[in-house]
């Protein structure tokens, strides 16, 4: 009996380290299986879009999809567990992103007539991207609990390339469900059906050109059409080109939005880019003063801790008390020596 109850401490107790000490080994391996599901969905996704791929790969990236899903499930039950707050946790910026991020999957999973096939499930898949902000998080906590140990230029850029990867794939996603979906081939289909049905309710005049009876998507907001040679955005692959040539550069002008909504996408996208160039000048400029100038990678114009600093942070933490701490500030150097020994 003593030895199950001993196992089952103990196994509570790796479990609890997996979502709340960020410094053990059982949290990084945990977080490296999530982050590997996160690229393989974020990939998944992507690969959703493109044809034929999407037809003759469809039961593949379902499961893909699944099996992604039941990871960050199992994830986001464990930080709610064994959040401090619960409620707060669930109301958090994270706790939403977490949640939102699964929920779409398990709307399908319920087969809702409302959502099944219609544009509202559509918009519901673009939150799945979210699942890549989780990276950067669990980079920042990295960097913020200094749990990397090799040279913090490295560190930096890993974050860096996290930060470039997110915005990607969010901008990406997000240019082809506002702007691509408008002329997608499911749009296009329905959009030549109803027009179909009107111009065999009220036939067009025999003058009209050819092109009257096809079917011209438009700009829900300002009404401009979208011509068919202007149609870039047929895929999340093909707008990663467009963002990145955005992000990096002035754009080569092949790729452009036309739509409102697109627009609005595109300038936050040129911000992000701006943003981004500033702290890879930043590492890089760190790099280049570290190999070609000798500096040191610690700050040396940083005061040194003095005890007064040290005895203060263990009565904060409680580790000593006031009067403990008194004692020791008058003791001398030798004597801590010697009793710290015999700890």
């Amino acid at each position: 009996m003593g030895n199950s109850m001993s196992a089952t401490h103990s196994s509570d107790s790796v479990i609890k380290r997996i979502f709340t000490e960020p410094t053990t080994a059982a949290f990084q391996r945990w977080v490296a299986v999530i982050n590997f599901w996160i690229l393989i969905s974020c990939l998944s996704l992507a690969g959703e879009t493109v044809e034929p791929y999407a037809t003759m790969y469809d039961h593949a990236f379902t499961l893909v999809e699944y099996a992604a899903v039941l990871f960050f499930t199992i994830d986001y039950l464990g930080n709610l567990y064994f959040a401090k707050d619960r409620v707060k946790y669930f109301f958090s910026f994270w706790g939403l992103v977490d949640l939102i991020s699964i929920l779409p999957t398990y709307l399908m999973v319920m087969n809702l007539t409302a959502l099944q096939g219609s544009k509202v499930f559509r918009v519901l898949r673009v939150v799945r991207v979210l699942r890549v902000l989780k990276m950067a998080r669990i980079a920042l906590q990295q960097l913020e609990n200094k749990m990397e140990k090799s040279n913090p230029i490295l560190t930096n850029l890993k974050i860096y390339f996290i930060a470039l990867f997110s915005v990607v794939m969010i901008s990406s996603t997000l240019m082809y469900y506002v702007e691509g979906n408008l002329y997608s081939p499911e749009a296009l289909a329905h959009g030549q059906e109803l027009l179909d049905a009107q111009i065999k309710a009220a036939p067009l005049p025999a003058d009209a050109p050819p092109e009257a009876s096809k079917f011209m998507p438009v700009d829900p907001v300002s009404g401009n059409p979208i011509p068919e040679d202007k149609r870039f955005f047929t895929s999340i692959p093909a707008a990663m080109w467009w963002c990145m040539v955005t992000l990096t550069t002035t754009g080569y002008g092949d790729m452009f939005p036309l739509t409102f909504g697109g627009r609005v996408i595109a300038a936050i996208t040129m911000l992000l880019g701006l943003v981004l160039f500033g702290i890879l000048l930043n590492i890089v400029g760190k790099t280049i003063m570290v190999l070609l100038f000798g500096e040191t990678l610690n700050d040396d114009n940083q005061e040194p801790v003095t005890r007064e600093a040290v005895l203060k942070s263990l009565v904060a933490r409680g580790w000593v008390s006031q009067e403990r701490a008194t004692e020791i500030g008058l003791m001398s150097e030798d004597d801590i020596k010697s009793r710290m020994k015999n700890i």
